[in-house]
């Protein structure tokens, strides 16, 4: 019996000691793939984050920002929103081709351009209309004129005058409204320039300038040839 119960007992200790290792191994495993796991998913989120980013045109959030950046990017969402609206009346009603790819390039441009203002008012902690902050200020209209600070917008009879032209009188008048409207944004832009702190807002007023100052001179010779 002795002899019997010593056999018995190695081969139990032998079984235990297989039994721990399968055990720890699993948990060695189990542990490494949690860490894998979770490295996969904090990479995978980050890149699908950075892809959002890239896609919907949202730079940093901006560092130390005053007034007139805040100002800017309230008043220039609906100015952009507006020449969007503009360029997509182009489809089925301009006849130009220039007109047509100028409405396409104005549409490419400013759509991520206000994705980004937007982002830079909620990494502000401000609203994205000046109407919130500024009680008083109609921004929800064509009430959005000259007097309001917002110089070049386009009345709400201007929009139904275009929205009703079509072919060669819709390439005039959209070639007339968008210059007054480009130099509505960029007279808003230059003064970005001047009085505004962010950095990355400013830079954004530059491009304005920049890119809207050469399609005011491209609008101008389709005119001239109309």
């Amino acid at each position: 019996m002795t002899a019997y119960k010593h056999a018995l007992n190695r081969r139990l200790s032998r079984r235990l000691v297989v039994v721990g290792a399968i055990t720890a191994g699993g948990l060695l495993l189990a542990a490494c793939g949690g860490d894998d796991m979770k490295g996969m998913d904090h990479g995978s989120g980050s890149s699908a984050s950075a892809s959002a980013t890239r896609a919907t045109g949202e730079s940093a959030a901006p560092g130390a920002f005053n007034d007139a950046d805040v100002m800017f990017a309230q008043m220039m969402i609906p100015h952009h929103e507006q020449a969007l609206e503009m360029s997509q009346l182009a489809d089925g009603r301009a006849s130009d081709a220039e007109i047509k790819s100028l409405a396409a390039d104005i549409e490419k441009a400013q759509d991520p351009e206000i994705r980004t203002m937007k982002s830079w008012l909620k990494a502000w902690g401000k609203p994205e209309s000046a109407g919130e902050s500024m009680p008083g200020m109609d921004h929800g209209s064509g009430g959005m004129d000259h007097g309001s600070g917002m110089s070049g917008m386009m009345s709400d009879e201007d929009m139904k005058k275009l929205e009703a032209a079509k072919g060669t009188e819709f390439d005039r008048m959209f070639a007339e409204l968008m210059i007054e409207h480009h130099k509505g944004a960029i007279t808003m832009a230059e003064d970005e320039q001047k009085k505004g702190r962010d950095a990355t807002a400013k830079k954004l007023a530059a491009d304005v300038v920049r890119t809207q100052s050469a399609e005011v001179g491209k609008f101008e010779k389709i005119l001239d040839r109309l």
